[in-house]
Formats: C-alpha cells, structure tokens, sequence
C-alpha cells in the first residue's frame, strides 16, 4: 500500500523537468511543493448529473448508500505482478520499486532469483505472471461463506499495471502476463452472485514510484551501469513484450538518480529524499500523465460499473482529476440505478471541511469511538502481495484476531475489508484457506450479531483501548480480553460480543445496569447465539450479568442477543 501521507516529513517534493542527455549532479537542488501547487488539469468529460467536481459539491450532496452500511465486510484481492516474486520485507511489499534499490533485501532477492536489474527489470516478472492456477468461481465460494458482502478488485497499483482490458494505457493483463480480463471476471462473477463489487485504484503515485527503474547500482561489477527502464526508451520488438515501450510502464524519467554516486547507502537515502514522496499534486512536468490517469480510471469505472471505488490517497488524487473522477462516478452510478446514487468513493485522512465528500478509510486502522458517518478500515491477514515468509512462519492475523477486529469496528459505525493475498499463480496457501473457513463457521452462527446491525448508543467497554482514530494503528493498542464487549444493535435486538471467553464464562456488562445511562428499556431475554433456550441473568444497578454454560467454552468471540422490551 503506502506511507502515511501526513507523516512524510522530511521527504523532498520533486518537480523537475524532463532530464534527458547528461544527468545533473548528487547536488542538484529539487524544487519544493510549492512549485506544483497549481498544475491540476482542466475539466474533463463527466456524466451528467447532479454532482459537480468541487469538494463543496461532493460534500453537501453525498450520502452513503443504506447497503453499505449494511454489508459491513467485505474481501479484497490485493493482487498484481508485485505478488509473482512472493517476497517482501514488511507490510508494504513495494517488489518493483525496492528490487531496483542496491542495498534493499528486495534487489539481492531479485539478483539471485532473476538476474540483475539492468537485464531483468520489472516488465520481465510482469511476464512471468501467469496467474495459471487462479479459480475465481471457487475463491469467490470462499470469500461470501466467510461472510463477505462486497468484493473489491485490485486495478492497478503504484507499479503502473493494469489488471483489466484497458483502453488507454497498453501494459495491462489482456496483453501481457496472464492474458486475461482480470477486473471483468471478477466482476462478472460478483454480479451473477448480487455480491457488490469494488475496485481498487493506486497509480496516481506511478510517476514517480517507478523512478528507480532509472537508476543504476552505485557499487560492485556493474556499478554506473543504467537498469532496464533507463536503457529502453522504444517499443520492444521481442515476444512476450512485442509492441510495448517500458517508458508507458515505468513512466518518464523525470526524477531520475544523478550520475556520481558511489556508495549505495548514499544512493538509498537520496531516493528516500527525493523521489519516495507522497504528493497529492499532478506533477507539473507530466500533465499527459494526469490527463491518462483519468481516461484509464473513467474506463475502468465505465466498462465495469462498480459500486465501490478505492483510492490509496490522502483526500483524492491529483488535484482537480480526483474530484472530476469522482463526480462523474457518483452521477454515472446514479444513471445506472435509475436516480438513486449506490456509490462508495473511499480516500484517507480527510479535512475536517471535506469529511462526508467520500467515505473514510483507515489504513490498517481502528477508530476510538462511534464516528458519525459509515467509515472503512482496510488490513490485510498478513502483507499486502503475497510474501513466503509470511506463510513459513506461519504469521498470518489468526481469524479470531480478524473477528475481533470486526466487531470492534463494526460497533462504531465502520465496515472491514479483509485482503487475503493471493500468490503470483492466483491460489492461495493452506493457512488462508483454514482461516477462511473458521470465518466461515463464525459467521455462520453469528453473522446476525454484524450484518444489517447499527452501532448501539456506546460501542463497548472493557480494558482494551483504541489511542486515536488513524491509519496505522491497529497493533498499537492492547489485547482483546474477555472483559472487552462490543454492542452492535437491531430493531429490539441488541448483540454483546465478548472478544474472548469470560472468565468462569461469567459475562458482566455495565453497560446494561439497570438504570444506567446508557440503557433504559426492560430486558425480556437472553440467549447465547449458537445454543437452545435463553440464559438466567440478573440485573442491578451495578451490571448485567449472564453466566454462560461451560460446555459452550469457545477460543472465538461469544454472542449475546438481548432482546428488550422495545426498538433502540
């Protein structure tokens, strides 16, 4: 995915022009944000409708759709050439960034297993994806028995390739790799189902994520030596990659390393200053680019029609194409659905003025209260693209770790979308497989407690704390305990969820004390989800408590419906 947009400092915001010829020296100055701060392109061509491109718009007319504060989870297929090498280092996996970087575990990785970046650079794992072993029909099977009422499709990410039958940009899955419709079978399978289907939009950043493509080792036999994005500047005349020029994948080389460096940790920490940046601003050097962005992003929503759209930005990407992409997405939705708008436009890190413009997402992020307006987190069980290690030491999120996740999220107004990495062949291992099942069995009992529920008057209690509201921090916080309960509500139906077992399976809610301020109607039953015939439980001033059989001991969450005397 990413770094933290707002927490960049120290990063240099680059705008220099095209370099071509002889490269400037280590020294050369970089100009700073300000000179790209009014390069958003014009309007473009948008549907017809109520929304316009302005913030203003967006926001005093947007309202999310009642299904999907509804669905409340939701599976992603985070998938791409990054994931062919099944190598990472953390989280972020950025394989056709860091495999250009001497020094990074991913170039020595990439050396060893494919040969050096001059010969073998990115568009050569690009051909190695084959996605031979990809059963979309039975993974989808997977996905909806563990619960998930929306899917979301990976379309392209920061290395600039498309998974679907792309228009505008020629390096893309029909035409090299897998040599198929990616994005068009997931969605043909979503919509055959009635699941909602999403997409996932990352490039924006492309221009300039892919500039180690341009550089060259510092040290070592090869040192000075150009990689392959900086030697092939033409159309490729050789199969798999007939026709196809490397500079429409790896972008222009506007930012490219100087010639002088002769240490790679130097040359590291000039890339880290230079072209690691995170900008929401069209580079002003490049406006074909932006210009190409939304053509390609206007294509894919068109030709596919999601009801989701995911952007891995803060607010929208590149200036004023962001909003435009926007506006015409909300009012193209609302043509297809006969004037009701279904669309959920996802951002980050949004301004207290823009807020309700789109949803919020959090970045493998938990909130800290009940947010006013429906809001996403978005995780993956282990790292973003497929990565062996993960699965040699078996590190995955176990699935009660994702079930706690969800009912703390869940019980404040948010939904979970859950990326189960797929490998570069498009199966996934036997960890992920049984996770998914257990969620299956979970949800199978419980998925009343989560689905179609609204938040109750407070999220919970219990010793576990959530610090803030932000991307990031979900394993700041403590472990879930058995004194941890989660509410969620419907209709006369309110569902406590322990995040683990009650010691002695004696559960005391507070939060429903007679006579609290929290809750104030009469208690007519108590049952265990998953068991036959209501539970004894008592009630005073001091909690509800509710002794649970210990024949139904669980290493899951347990789930509570309390039935009441009237609607919240």
């Amino acid at each position: 995915m990413r770094i933290s947009r707002r927490k960049a400092i120290g990063m240099a915001i680059a705008c220099p022009a095209l370099l071509s010829g002889k490269l400037a020296s280590p020294q050369t100055s970089i100009p700073s944000s300000s000179s790209r701060q009014n390069c958003a392109g014009a309007g473009r061509n948008i549907a017809q409708g109520p929304f316009e491109p302005s913030w203003h718009s967006l926001k005093s007319q947007y309202r999310p759709p009642a299904w999907f504060s509804d669905a409340k989870f939701g599976i992603w297929a985070h998938w791409s050439p990054q994931c062919q090498p099944g190598f990472g280092t953390d989280h972020m996996n950025w394989y056709a960034r860091n495999m250009y970087l001497q020094g990074h575990p991913a170039y020595d990785y990439h050396v060893r297993t494919y040969g050096h970046p001059s010969k073998v650079g990115f568009k050569d794992v690009i051909a190695r994806w084959k996605a031979d072993k990809w059963d979309p029909d039975g993974l989808m099977d997977l996905y909806q028995a563990a619960g998930a009422k929306y899917f979301v499709a990976l379309a392209n990410h920061h290395e600039n390739f498309d998974t679907y039958a792309s228009k505008y940009h020629e390096w893309n899955s029909t035409r090299i790799g897998p040599m198929k419709d990616i994005v068009g079978t997931w969605e043909r399978i979503c919509k055959d189902r009635g699941l909602r289907f999403g997409v996932s939009n990352h490039s924006a950043h492309a221009w300039h994520f892919n500039q180690t493509a341009y550089g060259y080792d510092a040290e070592g036999p090869l040192a000075g030596v150009r990689y392959d994005g900086y030697r092939e500047g033409a159309p490729l005349q050789s199969a798999p990659w007939s026709g196809l020029n490397p500079r429409k994948l790896y972008g222009k080389p506007s930012m490219v390393v100087p010639d002088g460096f002769t240490s790679a940790k130097e040359m590291l920490a000039w890339h880290e200053r230079n072209d690691r940046i995170w900008d929401e601003n069209p580079p002003c050097d490049d406006r074909e680019f932006t210009d190409n962005w939304f053509f390609r992003c206007q294509d894919l929503v068109d030709r596919y029609k999601p009801d989701l759209l995911y952007f891995d930005d803060t607010e929208l990407p590149l200036g004023q194409a962001g909003l435009d992409i926007t506006a015409h997405f909300y009012n193209a939705n609302t043509q297809w659905h006969r004037g009701r708008n279904e669309a959920v436009v996802f951002a980050k890190e949004l301004t207290p003025q823009h807020q309700g413009a789109v949803v919020l997402d959090l970045e493998r992020g938990l909130a800290n209260r009940i947010l006013d307006r429906p809001w996403q987190t978005d995780t993956c069980i282990g790292n973003w693209f497929y990565d062996q290690s993960v699965i040699k030491r078996h590190g995955y999120k176990t699935a009660k770790l994702v079930l706690q996740m969800l009912a703390d999220i869940v019980s404040k107004n948010g939904n979970l979308l859950l990326s189960v990495p797929l490998m570069g062949d498009g199966s996934i291992d036997e960890d992920e497989r049984r996770i998914l099942k257990e969620l299956a069995a979970w949800m199978k009992v419980n998925g009343e407690a989560i689905f179609e529920t609204r938040p109750f008057r407070v999220y919970g209690e219990g010793p576990a704390k959530t610090a803030d509201t932000g991307n990031f921090n979900e394993a700041k916080g403590t472990s879930f305990t058995g004194e941890d309960l989660r509410f969620t509500a419907k209709g006369e139906k309110i569902y406590i969820v322990a995040l683990d077992w009650p010691a002695g399976g004696r559960l005391k809610c507070r939060s429903l004390a007679r006579g609290s301020k929290t809750f104030h109607e009469e208690i007519l039953r108590v049952e265990l989800l998953g068991a036959e015939g209501p539970l004894r439980f008592d009630q005073n001033g001091d909690a509800m408590t509710v002794e649970i059989p210990m024949s139904h001991q669980t290493a899951m969450p347990v789930v509570l419906r309390v039935t009441m005397s009237r609607p919240i």
